[in-house]
């Protein structure tokens, strides 16, 4: 394969009701077990960020999928995990560090309903069960907006908080940019702090012809929204459709599916 997509989604839940802000990221259970079913059938592996790494550096191939969370949102283990599970893929659930254990705040200016983040405890289980916790910074901070030590805290510290709070076989190696916002010294300080992918809000399919150095830390993704219906994924995963999307997935307000 000359590209691997690399899923990505927030929520798994009942959507809330129709009108709600960012309602297009919260994708049913239903949707979310075909969504995997289709992909098993087709002979493709779901794999967490760490076990997608060798892909991307193409030291290994094979028909494989990454398959990213947003946030921390509890309902990740609750509903996504026995359906990652029953086909045993793995997976990244990117952290705000600062907030475990809490709801999503930094939503709250949107009118986007609170719901509960991961705790500790449940963070452990879920790396537990074989998949995995990356970084989304400490407070899900706008990262170009900040100052420099601002930032470095944002990348840094909350690599050290969630590796102190979740055991984890080769710690916390795994990034992901708030809103898909980042500029080159954000780029810089996750690679300085010893994260070796990161992923942004880019629509599109990783091209594995991109040298390392740059499509290891700046890696697109194929967005997922509660609209997306098993044959819509299989044309964003196996065809250029999600590659010609431009943007990223927006502050406010339903996603383009």
């Amino acid at each position: 394969m000359k590209t691997i997509p690399i899923l990505m989604y927030h929520q798994i839940d009942v959507p809330p009701p129709k009108g709600s802000a960012m309602r297009g990221l919260v994708v049913a259970p239903r949707t979310f077990f075909w969504h995997m079913a289709c992909l098993w059938l087709l002979g493709y592996r779901g794999l967490s960020m760490g076990g997608l790494e060798p892909y991307l550096r193409g030291e290994r191939q094979g028909r494989v999928f990454g398959i990213t969370f947003d946030d921390g949102y509890a309902n990740n283990l609750y509903r996504a995990l026995p359906i990652l599970q029953r086909f045993g893929f793995s997976s990244t659930c990117y952290v705000v560090a600062g907030l475990v254990g809490q709801r999503n705040s930094w939503d709250a200016q949107h009118g986007i309903a609170q719901v509960p983040l991961m705790d500790a405890a449940q963070l452990q289980q879920w790396v537990d069960a074989g998949q995995e916790v990356g970084s989304h910074t400490m407070t899900h901070a706008r990262l170009p907006d900040l100052a420099p030590d601002q930032k470095q805290r944002e990348i840094a510290q909350s690599k050290q908080a969630l590796e102190a709070l979740v055991q984890q076989h080769g710690g916390v190696r795994h990034f992901c940019y708030p809103y898909g916002l980042c500029d080159v010294s954000s780029v810089q300080a996750v690679q300085n702090t010893g994260y070796t992918t990161a992923t942004t809000t880019k629509r599109g399919r990783v091209n594995l012809d991109a040298p390392l150095h740059t499509h290891l830390l700046l890696l697109p993704r194929v967005l997922v929204s509660r609209t997306t219906t098993w044959a819509h994924l299989l044309l964003k995963c196996f065809t250029a459709y999600e590659d010609r999307q431009t943007g990223t997935t927006p502050v406010g307000g339903d996603p383009v599916p």
